[in-house]
């Protein structure tokens, strides 16, 4: 029971932290929102706290294909 609160305290506190990193790299200040931002800021937020020790988590997207006409 105890390592289970402890844990689930751990990931609340490492998603606080990613949120908090996202925030700061202005993920949340721009209305211009593609597949790329949103990756950026879903990656941000998962692995936030390893981007205060230097990791840059950048998400590419597919080329998509171009609708047939």
């Amino acid at each position: 029971m105890r390592i289970s609160i402890t844990l689930s305290i751990l990931v609340l506190l490492w998603l606080a932290i990613g949120l908090v990193a996202a925030v700061q790299r202005g993920y949340f200040s721009s209305a211009d929102t593609n597949c790329s931002t949103v990756g950026s800021t879903v990656v941000t937020v998962f692995v936030g706290p390893l981007n205060y020790v230097g990791v840059n988590p950048i998400v590419d997207c597919p080329s998509l294909p171009q609708p047939s006409e």
